[in-house]
């Protein structure tokens, strides 16, 4: 008999089921909200050409070693006001004072009195590609200002201000306190203190004596900046997981998105992560800051060309004055986005590692993140994703059983299926009810197939956002890839292909292969099993066109993710074609269960579920409704 061609419906089911893949593969991207930048970049030229006033005077100073002259001071009291007391101090010079523990290590300057400089130290997985330790924050990539309205009109910038430090040691604590003085006894002041064995550092901010001094009407501006650097291999891969996550309201948490002029402006925010594919600057505070505003861009203009940054952050907040004062205790944390790391720290931090909503997370928080970890602690993190893999698959493997099982059961009542379809030809509703009749009768369940492969579904998701987000891959080799969490480069193309790269990873490929034999295995069972139904699509056209276009996807799509995801779907392919193997040649019986089902239509018909109930109500309301038609 001659094929028919593809119609329509055939191909509408095609486009579904891929939109579907589609869908699974990018959902943790979310959709770009086309927000204008234009007022904010007004706004930060606006202030940055107030700050160049009071840098001229400041910088006056550094220079002039007859600051204390009663000239000097007069000019100096005409731009800075009160504040042309601190620019007098023998600290007001272009200098940084530091402090470090065996994990961080952090450069505070006195002029601003933020972080110049926070470098992690002495692990293997902190290092780029070349050997170089990450640093978060160096060569002026970030600042710290805050805005200060005098009584006299006047708008000074802190980070163009000098800072006087006093560096002490309280127990096994470094505390660095910087003051910028109005006077001996009226100064604002930064207070950082650093622990031993810890990524995070105190940061409290505080005013004394400046009520006189400063406008306390309404809270001073606070604007935190970072471009982040490039730190891993593939900066497409790298920019797709670097954002600003934040928690807000209590316990809530969202993010702006990785695309260009993301802003939001929530309110009593507790946290703010400027955060990076497997790092991040993360600001925290004990007291909600009452409203924010929060802005990302991306930097990547071509990810072909090498690139120094990956994002541009920024994050404005009001600090409030309480009976004239300032009193802010807050923390700052420079470190991995590692979810057991932020997690020992109680506040809510590995919310902004993206393992999925609802189930999804709850899988990648109870399942994975705990086996993972367990395996690698005592295995190579490459035998730890096999070992892993098997474990997840033979867990899932009664469910596997019964979703073949079923296959089996309507693979042996298709012929009495076939026959009904030619006998009620020209009733479909017919049909359908003596279908059902047949099922019930034979106590197969047609959705049996369905669920289980349903319920796979949440973890072969769960896997998707597990594996980008596990920072313990990060530098770790395993056969030829040198990098589980990133691509596994075997060949360099002289040319790019649009969505594929210009490089070939391996993993994939033996992914896709393993993709190809598996759907190829199963496409027969499945077009056996389900015959087709009138006005419905032919799932058989479409199974065959899956088979060549699943592997194709996943060539694509996967060469530049991480070499720990795609070495996961391989072995998770490969055990799971086993599973079938076995299951099919030495488990399922067909004649016993056409013997089963035989037996089982002597006996009486079950009671029909709810669902049943109601599929077949609606049958029979539709064809009375039908033949009502017919009389008139």
């Amino acid at each position: 008999m001659e094929e028919k061609k593809l119609d329509r419906n055939s191909i509408i089911g095609f486009v579904l089921i891929f939109g579907i893949l589609i869908w699974i593969m990018y959902q943790n991207q979310p959709t770009e909200k086309q927000i204008a930048a234009d007022k904010a970049k007004k706004e930060l030229v606006q202030k940055q050409a107030e700050a160049q006033k009071v840098k001229a005077a400041a910088v006056t100073v550094v220079k002039d070693s007859t600051a204390n002259d009663s000239t000097q001071l007069s000019a100096l009291k005409a731009t800075l006001g009160n504040f042309a007391y601190s620019a007098t101090l023998p600290s007001a010079k272009e200098n940084f004072t530091t402090i470090e523990n065996d994990l961080i290590k952090i450069t505070i300057a006195n002029k601003g009195g933020f972080i110049t400089e926070a470098t992690l130290k002495n692990q293997e997985r902190f290092k780029k590609g070349s050997g170089q330790l990450v640093s978060l924050i160096k060569d002026k990539n970030s600042d710290l200002n805050i805005t200060l309205l005098t009584q006299d009109n006047r708008s000074l910038s802190t980070k163009d201000l000098f800072f006087e430090p006093t560096l002490t040691k309280v127990g096994e604590n470094q505390v660095l306190t910087l003051h910028l003085n109005a006077s001996a006894n009226e100064f604002l002041e930064y207070k950082y203190v650093l622990k031993p064995n810890n990524y995070m550092l105190d940061f409290d901010i505080r005013s004394q004596g400046l009520s006189k001094v400063l406008n306390t009407s309404k809270p001073l501006d606070l604007e935190w900046n970072l471009k982040a650097y490039r730190n891993e291999k593939s900066i497409s891969y790298e920019n797709r997981y670097a954002d600003i996550r934040y928690e807000y309201e209590g316990d809530k948490d969202s993010y702006t998105g990785q695309g260009k002029d993301k802003e939001e402006t929530p309110e009593k925010v507790s946290f703010i992560a400027f955060k990076q594919h497997f790092f991040t600057s993360i600001l925290l505070t004990k007291t909600p800051f009452e409203k924010s505003k929060l802005y990302s861009d991306n930097l990547v203009v071509n990810d072909q060309v090498d690139t120094l940054y990956t994002k541009q952050f920024k994050a404005n907040v009001p600090l409030a004055f309480n009976n004239g004062e300032l009193d802010y205790k807050m923390n700052w944390y420079f470190g991995p986005t590692d979810y057991k790391t932020l997690k020992a720290y109680d506040r809510n931090l590995d919310k902004i590692i993206p393992l999925g909503w609802g189930i999804f997370g709850w899988i990648n928080k109870f399942i994975f993140i705990p086996l993972f970890g367990f395996l690698s602690s005592y295995i190579a993190y490459g035998i730890a994703i096999i070992i892993f893999t098997i474990l997840i698959k033979i867990a899932m493997s009664p469910i596997t059983y019964k979703s073949f099982l079923s296959q089996a059961k309507m693979k042996v009542l298709r012929p009495e299926i076939t026959e009904l379809g030619d006998k009620f030809k020209k009733d479909p509703m017919k049909k359908q009810q003596e279908t059902m009749k047949l099922y019930n009768k034979a106590g197969v369940n047609p959705m049996a197939g369905c669920i289980p492969a349903l319920i796979q579904i949440p973890f072969m998701y769960a896997s998707f956002q597990f594996f980008p987000s596990a920072f313990e891959l990060r530098q770790k080799s395993f056969l030829w890839a040198d990098d589980l969490s990133s691509f596994d480069q075997v060949a360099k193309l002289p040319f790019h292909i649009p969505l594929y790269g210009d490089h070939i990873s391996l993993f994939p490929i033996l992914a896709a292969i393993a993709i190809f034999f598996y759907m190829k295995m199963t496409s027969g069972d499945q077009q056996m099993a389900a015959p087709q139904q009138e006005g419905m699509p032919d799932m058989s056209k479409i199974m065959k066109i899956m088979i060549y276009v699943s592997p194709i996807m996943m060539l694509i799509f996967f060469n530049s993710y991480g070499a720990g995801l795609s070495l996961y779907n391989f072995i998770s392919n490969l055990i799971t074609i086993g599973i079938m193997f076995v299951i099919k040649n030495y488990i399922v019986d067909p004649e016993k269960i056409h013997a089963q089902i035989q037996e089982n239509k002597l006996k009486e018909p079950k009671k029909q579920g709810k669902f049943q109930q109601k599929l077949q109500a609606m049958m029979q309301e539709a064809e009375a409704q039908k033949a009502q038609q017919k009389k008139k």
